[in-house]
């Protein structure tokens, strides 16, 4: 199953959210873990790429992307793990990633390949998890605005 969602326009109130994508989740792990980034971030936009093209258009305001460690959908790469090695490659338009992934091997390879710390489906909605997302904004963020001076 795909969730794909259409980008929202940054202008605005909106231009200062923070912008979370999910990267090749099925359906329903999108709607729990949607539900769980909106917690970790009040007010934050999170949107759902299941397919490369959505995810490169996503890349130029994207803060934060969630990335399943096995993909969802049409990407081309074989796992989340290639797929942060891939974009990890391309920092400026990288935002901070995170694995989502319940396998601690897993979560190392991705952080070797540029992920911040991840967290498992079993972490959703717990402190582990709202402390990831919330350090990969910050990193985020602190990258952006020193790219920008």
């Amino acid at each position: 199953m795909q969730a794909n969602t259409t980008e929202p326009t940054l202008s605005g109130a909106n231009a200062d959210r923070a912008r979370v994508v999910l990267v090749g989740h099925c359906g329903p792990d999108s709607y729990v873990l949607k539900s769980a980034a909106a917690r970790a971030i009040p007010g934050c936009i999170v949107s759902s790429s299941n397919e490369e093209s959505t995810l490169s258009a996503a890349l130029v305001n994207a803060d934060v992307l969630l990335v399943n460690r096995a993909l969802d959908g049409r990407f081309d790469a074989r796992d989340g793990i290639e797929l942060i090695r891939r974009l990890a490659g391309a920092p400026s338009l990288r935002p901070a990633m995170i694995l989502v992934s319940n396998y601690p091997e897993a979560q190392a390879q991705a952080h070797a390949s540029g992920a911040q710390p991840g967290f498992g489906k079993r972490d959703v909605n717990t402190d582990r998890m709202n402390s990831a997302i919330r350090s990969a904004l910050e990193v985020s963020r602190r990258s952006r605005s020193e790219g920008l001076s």
